[in-house]
């Protein structure tokens, strides 16, 4: 496994991560977590994401299973908030009593004493700023958090907020967890000149498209029982991607990744790793053969010319 920093700040996450939205405390029990987050950490990953809304607490309190007996100084944490966790007024958003009372409550959840990273999970437009700096800020002064930042903020959004750190004199964000996939390319556009402008450090989530860009898929033909893409209502992120034409692409991309000696998932998450601005990539396994599939992905570097070819065939040419 190899490491980056989280930016320009100087903690080292582990290329791949291993995340819980769609699986902890949801689609995989707590003794399958723990075995997976076990075979994860035996294969050299640190850095685990959840959030306080995956299965309303359910996630974190299954990852804070998992990780008992691990060295805590070993693990990277990463968690968020934002979104309703209750039909109570403030219970939601990212206000000071939200923040300080979602902090507290996650780290009862996962039962640690600090948090790695504490991510906001959604820009909230009906916050000041400065306001939730503040907040934030003072977590990291009271040992509470250690690093902080958003996911899923758009550019000009990543730069009013480390302006306002600036002029606060406050610790300033040091990750960014956006989408980020061969399908799905926003963060091109803006967010990763961002981030490189203010030292930030990307951890994308859904690097495979949710499993899309595995080639399990096949054009004609319907999604497996039990899979995600077997019901895409439910699912906004797979639904636009499951169509013959898209489907047909990955398969030949999945050729195309064979001929140079990889399978597709690996090939398509080392394509999000050539992102110099991407720290880690962050994915979602029901078994440890998914891990140890992905976890190859680490260290691939491959010529920009491979990179092209591949993104032309995604392009139908």
């Amino acid at each position: 496994m190899n490491y980056r920093t989280l930016g320009r700040f100087n903690v080292k996450v582990s290329e791949v991560a291993v995340g819980g939205w769609l699986t902890h405390g949801r689609s995989i029990d707590d003794a399958s977590t723990t075995e997976i987050i076990r075979k994860s950490f035996d294969l050299g990953v640190n850095f685990f994401d959840t959030a306080d809304v995956y299965n309303n607490g359910e996630a974190e309190k299954s990852l804070g299973k998992a990780i008992k007996g691990l060295k805590r100084e070993d693990l990277v944490i990463a968690t968020k908030c934002y979104f309703p966790m209750s039909d109570r007024p403030n219970d939601r958003g990212l206000g000071r009593k939200h923040i300080f009372e979602s902090v507290h409550n996650s780290l009862k959840r996962l039962d640690i004493e600090y948090i790695d990273i504490m991510q906001f999970h959604r820009f909230d437009a009906e916050t000041s700023l400065d306001e939730t700096v503040r907040a934030i800020d003072d977590l990291v002064r009271a040992g509470k958090v250690l690093y902080w930042g958003v996911s899923e903020w758009n550019a000009q959004q990543i730069t009013d907020l480390v302006h306002t750190a600036r002029e606060l004199n406050a610790n300033p964000p040091a990750s960014n967890q956006p989408i980020y996939n061969m399908l799905t390319r926003g963060i091109e556009e803006g967010v990763l000149a961002a981030s490189e402008k203010f030292g930030i450090g990307n951890v994308v989530f859904s690097p495979l498209a949710q499993g899309v860009l595995t080639g399990k898929y096949l054009p004609g033909q319907l999604a497996p029982t039990g899979s995600r893409g077997a019901d895409t209502s439910s699912n906004m992120f797979m639904k636009r991607f499951m169509d013959d034409e898209t489907l047909t692409r990955v398969q030949n991309l999945k050729d195309f990744a064979a001929s140079q000696g990889f399978g597709l998932a690996e090939f398509a998450l080392g394509w999000c790793l050539r992102q110099k601005q991407v720290s880690s990539v962050i994915i979602g396994a029901t078994s440890a053969e998914q891990v140890e599939a992905n976890v190859k992905a680490s260290g691939i570097r491959l010529d920009s010319l491979v990179w092209e070819r591949a993104e032309r065939i995604l392009e139908g040419q």
